[in-house]
């Protein structure tokens, strides 16, 4: 008999799990009935899970393709994936080196192609299967000034994930993103604390939003759950901007 929880009998995986969006996200699933695996690097920020159940804590870079490849040994079916591991690079085309071009597309793109491979041929043997990539407003729709590389990865999370909807739209499986605006989080904290005027920085990110706010991270949580549930069984390839207005 079903408990009435939309995920129940779903086992979810979510990189970035430690803090921000993926830690509400992962908390959202628990909540409706899911078993999570919850990856992260920061081993201090994954220790807040332990004693919880339900939640399966994994330490790990996923940007090492051999990290999980391990983790999908350890745990090979799962139902749902979500990416929300990202990293904040600051800085124009001139400014970005190599090395911050290099690690924005490793955290960014590179480890959902190594999360995806991963798991969608399990999701594929079972028929259905939804992977959900966290993108961002400053893609597709807007972009922001210095976030060069930033922007342009999270524009190519955006076309990855039309193009693995389409490739396996016959298997069951569904792949849609999520592109938030500025979300408050312990990222956002720390990029706006180092600026050295922390009032001033703030405020500015506040003044890009037309609704007046940041959003918050069970907002996005809302989405990725509405998008994991069967009453999403009709969309894939969508990309859902949830950014206070900001791209309009």
């Amino acid at each position: 008999m079903s408990d009435g929880k939309c995920l129940s009998g779903k086992t979810a995986l979510v990189t970035g799990a430690g803090q921000g969006s993926g830690r509400a996200i992962a908390l959202r699933f628990l909540h409706e009935g899911a078993r999570v695996i919850a990856l992260d690097l920061n081993e201090v920020a994954l220790a807040t899970y332990h004693g919880m159940e339900g939640v399966v804590p994994v330490a790990l870079d996923v940007g090492d393709a051999a990290a999980i490849e391990a983790c999908r040994t350890a745990h090979p079916d799962v139902h749902i994936l979500v990416n929300c591991a990202g990293i904040v690079r600051h800085g124009t085309v001139l400014d970005c080196t190599p090395d911050d071009f290099a690690v924005t597309f490793r955290v960014n793109v590179e480890a959902m192609y190594h999360t995806i491979r991963a798991w969608l041929p399990g999701m594929r043997a079972r028929g259905e299967g939804v992977i959900i990539n966290i993108a961002s407003a400053l893609a597709a729709n807007a972009t922001a000034i210095n976030r060069f590389a930033y922007g342009a990865s999270k524009g190519a999370v955006v076309a990855l994930t039309k193009s693995v909807a389409l490739d396996f739209i016959k298997d069951g499986i569904r792949c849609n993103s999520i592109s938030p605006g500025t979300i408050q989080s312990p990222s956002l904290e720390g990029r706006i604390a180092a600026t050295g005027d922390t009032d001033a920085a703030m405020k500015a990110f506040i003044a890009r939003q037309p609704m007046g706010r940041l959003g918050q991270p069970e907002e996005v949580a809302a989405v990725a759950l509405l998008m994991a549930s069967g009453e999403a069984g009709f969309m894939t390839g969508s990309d859902v901007v949830i950014d206070g207005g900001f791209s309009l």
